[in-house]
């Protein structure tokens, strides 16, 4: 009886392994699509943002995450309707690295996340508005488990705790047919936008301790047709 119970038991464990290491090395789960957006002709306004949460102007969450909210005492997002969201309030820079506006975003776990398809969702939404140019809102899902896949995970492993590199990737993966997010424009020269576009992380540095330690974000939005683009949005392709 014991032996047989032993061998299910080492079926079951190893299963299990199998499962795991399946998942974990699934090529189809690791793809990283490039974006239609890095081939278009079309004109593209670029910002950039840090994405490292103590570089922000505001970050919060739950409080009970390893990335802890900045700066100390602002007001944590616990109650239960909010409690797996995150909000950034941020700098955003044009493709010269100068200060272009601010960025508001919203995250929230999403309710499709599926980790055995590769899917580790999260819908989020950006509020950018840019200084004597005007207003816009980014809709968009993104899917984090290439980022957990290469980074976090062996941030874990790692007997530091910590993760560097390089790693670059495209985070949105809807509501767009072609994996891009959908952009509506609000005031200035923004009033009538409809189009779409693509939110990007290069990272280098991660700590299971803290999160991101060297983390860049980038927007790439499709403003064809609406906006008199500058020097400063000129993007290199």
């Amino acid at each position: 009886m014991i032996k047989y119970v032993a061998g299910l038991l080492l079926g079951i464990v190893l299963g299990s392994l199998a499962a795991a290491a399946l998942l974990y090395f699934n090529p189809l789960a690791a793809r990283n699509p490039l974006s239609p957006l890095s081939v278009s002709n079309n004109d593209i306004l670029s910002l950039g943002y840090s994405g490292v949460p103590t570089d922000s102007i505001v970050y919060t969450n739950n409080g009970e995450s390893r990335v802890q909210p900045h700066p100390e005492k602002v007001r944590e997002l616990w109650e239960a309707p909010i409690r797996h969201s995150d909000v950034l309030v941020t700098v955003l820079t044009d493709s010269r690295n100068d200060p272009a506006g601010i960025g508001i975003k919203f995250s929230s776990d999403s309710e499709n996340t599926r980790i055995v398809n590769g899917e580790a969702l999260v819908d989020s939404a950006w509020h950018i508005h840019l200084v004597e140019r005007g207003s816009l809102f980014v809709e968009q899902t993104e899917n984090y488990w290439n980022f957990l896949r290469k980074i976090v995970l062996p941030a874990h492993w790692s007997s530091s705790n910590h993760w560097k590199g390089l790693w670059n990737g495209n985070m949105t993966v809807g509501p767009g047919a072609l994996g891009t997010a959908a952009v509506t424009g609000g005031t200035g020269e923004f009033a009538g936008l409809e189009s779409e576009a693509v939110e990007a992380v290069r990272a280098s540095a991660y700590s299971v301790a803290q999160g991101p330690v060297a983390m860049e974000g980038r927007l790439t939005i499709d403003v064809t047709g609406n906006v008199e683009l500058t020097a400063s949005d000129a993007v290199d392709r």
